[in-house]
């Protein structure tokens, strides 16, 4: 939806607004603010949608689908910001100023939308079943543990670096993708000393 909205308000500023002649100083000045509006909007479904591909991730091995699903975000961006940036340069009624400021400030703009909106490290199916298979090996179960605060998830509720993390008094468990909803991108690197602590038998290789 917020994505939606963004490029209706690309629309009504190509179709309306860049149309408006003469182009005045405050024409110019609510063009940036719906620039930034559509910013706000991308960015904002951007998150979301990042959201959503870790509650429902892509199969890597469908490679053109992978790569949409998960660039969708900047996908966006470009299409809501680029149509914008060709017409305000080659507008006849803005002059050189208006267009400067209000060009470059799309581009900034389309810049910062872009960037929220890659994926650098995307999920992927593979990657939760094989996650999963290995926490299955080692606990007999797909069963985690994780804080609201940290970035990885651990094997067990004891495990010292769980303890260090919870800040809130409040350590939360599920299964591997409940983890990864819950915005945990791997499991912790201190997996031979968890395995200690929480006293389970290592996995051969």
């Amino acid at each position: 939806i917020m994505w939606a909205v963004a490029i209706g308000a690309e629309a009504f500023a190509i179709f309306w607004l860049l149309r408006q002649t003469p182009f005045t100083t405050t024409l110019t000045i609510i063009l940036v603010g719906l620039l930034v509006v559509i910013a706000g909007l991308s960015i904002g479904g951007s998150l979301l949608w990042k959201q959503a591909n870790r509650l429902d991730p892509a199969r890597k091995s469908e490679s053109v689908r992978f790569f949409v699903q998960n660039q969708l975000g900047a996908i966006i961006a470009v299409i809501a910001f680029l149509p914008l940036i060709i017409l305000i340069f080659l507008n006849k009624d803005m002059n050189g100023t208006q267009k400067g400021v209000a060009g470059g400030a799309a581009i900034v703009l389309l810049i910062v939308a872009g960037l929220f909106g890659v994926s650098w490290n995307p999920p992927s199916v593979e990657q939760y079943d094989a996650e999963t298979n290995y926490i299955v090996e080692l606990t007999g179960q797909d069963l985690v543990y994780w804080t609201k605060s940290g970035k990885v998830y651990h094997l067990c509720e004891s495990a010292s670096a769980v303890n260090l993390e919870s800040q809130d008094n409040t350590i939360y468990s599920g299964t591997v993708a409940d983890a990864h909803a819950a915005g945990k991108d791997r499991l912790t690197l201190q997996v031979d000393q968890e395995i200690e602590q929480c006293g389970f038998t290592p996995v051969d290789g």
